[in-house]
């Protein structure tokens, strides 16, 4: 099969597309004719020597982590996925293989059925992102009505779906935004947007419950100014990995509550996903697809930090 691969760690041109082993499905996994692939900021980080780099078992190594496609082995004839079936998911890679490739084989309980309102496409910009912003804004922070949480970075791929749950769960929302995004995330469910370009968030803000970081101080010391925003007890929840190795402490030293986050490629939590996006209570937005020759262009993209929603990777001739 195709896909793409690094030989080695680096810049984006490592990444390119050769000819692989097709995986062979074991146990309980699904093996799955991949469609699309979501492109993720962690995926950069380790293709460039960073992030969860050091667990690359071997190389060639085929990167990415969500996926979407159609059932083409089922772990057994009775088992609830099938041949056919438009089903979603996350890989543990680097723990094995990644999504970057025309198969994948994936535990079953990292699949699930995709939304009937989405396309392929759309649907494989959902599990990474979609399952971090769960996480971080409803099983971490209890998002709830009257709650005042900051979402930074909200119109990325994370960022736009922790605002629309923080919303549906009746959280006041306040978004770190550049102008260009104001009104859509206004549309997603935002109360309120701090123009970052023009604004210091910590001046126009305080008081907050919590703060969903999808930053840290890797860009002008985003995270320690965020403790500023912070009412006493308040609660910072930090997702970027290495970004603010000082979180816990610096919090502490406030009075303040913080943790960080790692995401679990949970299909039971995605299902519940699912049943908001179908009933339209969440948006999925893809700001662009590559093909899987451009996989590098992608990362090139994704690294400069600006994208609104996700970026994917197609597989797939038609879809």
């Amino acid at each position: 099969m195709r896909a793409a691969v690094i030989d080695a760690t680096g810049s984006p041109e490592v990444l390119h597309v050769s000819t692989v082993r097709l995986p062979e499905r074991i146990n309980a996994e699904v093996l799955v004719k991949v469609a699309a692939a979501g492109v993720n900021p962690l995926d950069a980080k380790t293709r460039a020597g960073r992030g969860v780099s050091a667990a690359i078992p071997s190389f060639p190594y085929i990167v990415g982590q969500d996926f979407s496609g159609i059932v083409i082995e089922s772990p057994y004839e009775g088992h609830p996925l099938k041949p056919g079936d438009e089903v979603y998911g996350m890989l543990s890679a680097p723990r094995g293989q990644g999504s970057y490739a025309e198969y994948v084989s994936a535990p079953s309980l990292q699949v699930c059925k995709k939304p009937g309102r989405l396309s392929l496409i759309e649907a494989a910009a959902v599990p990474v992102a979609a399952l971090t912003a769960w996480g971080m804004v409803v099983d971490v922070a209890k998002a709830h009505e009257g709650q005042r949480i900051l979402i930074h970075a909200a119109a990325g791929g994370v960022g736009h779906f922790a605002v629309q749950f923080a919303a549906y769960f009746g959280a006041y929302v306040i978004a770190t935004s550049s102008p260009r995004n104001a009104s859509w995330l206004r549309e997603l469910g935002a109360a309120e947007i701090i123009d970052y370009t023009s604004t210091r968030f910590e001046d126009a803000v305080s008081n907050v419950d919590v703060v969903i970081d999808l930053i840290g101080n890797v860009h002008d010391d985003t995270g320690t100014r965020s403790l500023q925003t912070l009412r006493p007890g308040g609660l910072i929840v930090n997702a970027p990995t290495g970004s603010w190795p000082t979180l816990i402490p610096d919090a502490h030293a406030l009075g303040l509550r913080a943790t960080t986050y790692k995401v679990s490629p949970d299909a039971s939590t995605l299902t519940v996903i699912s049943r908001l996006i179908n009933s339209g209570d969440v948006l999925v937005h893809v700001d662009e697809v590559f093909d899987l020759a451009d996989a590098a262009e992608a990362h090139r993209r994704i690294e400069e930090g600006h994208t609104r929603g996700k970026l994917v990777i197609c597989l797939a001739d038609q879809i």
